[in-house]
């Protein structure tokens, strides 16, 4: 659990300083949403490619037939990583960046996704609802309400 915990403190970071990154380069009025989400999107796949290439064979972190799982599992890494997460995603969250200030796009965007995350696992994947959890959702929710209305 600890190491999932680090890898996500890890993500988080990441994010955030990538994030006040893009949104002072749209604060310039130089460059777009669009071309924000595109070139984090060609600078991503040949560092992801490398990473896969040296810590696969490493760590054996995935299956070594990966790439022939069934049309289901395609459609979802298609469309939900694929479409949604790498695209529709990225696009979305720097429209509103362009138009709003970080301290309230970026909390409303990353509390939706882990409450959607978790409804979604709750209903379709049968983790467990706990009342810790409805309450951490509902707590971080409601933090959000505070922290972006006047």
């Amino acid at each position: 659990m600890m190491n999932a915990i680090l890898l996500a403190i890890g993500a988080g970071l990441c994010w955030g300083i990538g994030e006040v990154c893009a949104k002072s380069v749209l604060h310039g009025k130089e460059v777009g949403a669009f071309a924000i989400a595109g070139v984090r999107a060609v600078v991503a796949l040949p560092l992801v490619l490398m990473a896969y290439w040296i810590a696969v064979p490493l760590l054996k972190s995935e299956p070594a037939q990966w790439y022939q799982a069934g049309p289901g599992v395609w459609t979802k890494m298609i469309i939900g990583s694929g479409v949604l997460a790498a695209a529709a995603g990225p696009i979305l969250f720097y429209c509103a960046l362009k138009i709003s200030d970080i301290s309230v796009v970026k909390p409303i965007a990353f509390t939706v996704a882990p409450a959607t995350a978790a409804l979604i696992g709750w209903t379709l994947l049968g983790e467990p609802v706990t009342p810790k959890k409805v309450i951490a959702v509902a707590l971080i929710l409601g933090g959000v309400v505070l922290l972006t209305t006047k």
